[in-house]
C-alpha cells in the first residue's frame, strides 16, 4: 500500500505543495487557492524523487497488473512516466497538450500498437478536465486506456464526477486531505485555517479568499 502520509510529508519538506490562506495563489484557471502544488520541484532533490518513483510504481504494480505500457501526460508527467517504465520495465510514450505543428504532427510519441493496455501518469489530479483529454487521445487512437496514476490529487467533487462519467479509474499517492491532516498535525494550520482550506474544497471556483 501506499504511503499517503509519507508522500505528503516529503512534499510539504521541500515546499512543492504550499499553503497560504492568507495571501491566496491564482491557478492557470485564473481561480483562488489557498493551496499550489508544483511537483516538478520534486525531481531536483533526489532521495525524495527516489522514494516518489518507488511509490509510483508500488501502486501501479498493485492497482493495474495487468498495465502494457506507461503514458506520461505532458509536461508535468512526462518525467516521472519515463522513470517509472524504466523501474517496472514497461514500454513508454507520451502526450502532447495538441499535435506538434512540424515533422509527423503526432500527439502521441513512442511506438504502441492498438489495443494494449495503457496506464495514464500524471504529476496532479484537480478537475480532471485536461487529464482526460489525454485519455481521449489515447482511446482514439485504439488504446485501452485502464487507469490513470498521479503524486497529488485534490479530490475535487468536480474531478471525481469527471473521472466517473469518463469511466476512469484514477489512484494518487496522497491526497488534499492527507496533506490537511499532516499540516494540522505539524502546526502548520491553525483550526480557523483549517476550515478556510475546507471550505475552499468545497466550491474552488467561487472561492474568493479570505474577506
Amino acid at each position: 500500500m501506499t504511503n499517503e502520509k509519507a508522500v505528503a510529508e516529503k512534499l510539504l519538506q521541500i515546499q512543492a505543495i504550499r499553503l497560504n490562506v492568507n495571501e491566496p495563489f491564482i491557478w492557470a484557471s485564473g481561480w483562488k487557492s489557498p493551496i499550489y502544488c508544483d511537483n516538478r520541484k520534486v525531481l531536483s532533490f533526489p532521495y525524495i524523487r527516489e522514494f516518489i518513483k518507488s511509490e509510483m510504481c508500488n501502486l501501479i504494480f498493485e492497482q493495474f497488473p495487468e498495465a502494457e505500457i506507461l503514458a506520461g501526460v505532458a509536461t508535468a508527467g512526462i518525467a516521472w512516466g519515463a522513470m517509472a517504465s524504466d523501474q517496472l520495465k514497461l514500454p513508454y510514450i507520451y502526450v502532447r497538450a495538441k499535435p506538434k505543428e512540424h515533422g509527423l504532427g503526432n500527439q502521441i510519441e513512442g511506438a504502441y500498437e492498438p489495443g494494449k493496455k495503457v496506464v495514464v501518469i500524471e504529476d496532479l489530479i484537480s478537475t480532471g478536465k485536461s487529464s482526460l483529454q489525454v485519455v481521449d487521445v489515447l482511446k482514439e487512437a485504439g488504446l485501452d486506456v485502464i487507469g490513470m496514476v498521479s503524486i497529488f490529487t485534490y479530490n475535487l467533487e468536480a474531478g471525481r464526477i469527471a473521472f466517473e462519467k469518463a469511466g476512469v479509474i484514477y489512484k494518487s499517492l496522497t491526497n488534499y486531505e492527507t496533506l490537511l491532516s499532516l499540516a494540522i498535525e505539524k502546526g502548520m494550520v491553525s483550526p480557523e485555517q483549517q476550515g478556510i482550506l475546507l471550505k475552499w474544497r468545497e466550491d474552488p471556483a467561487s472561492w474568493k479568499g479570505v474577506l
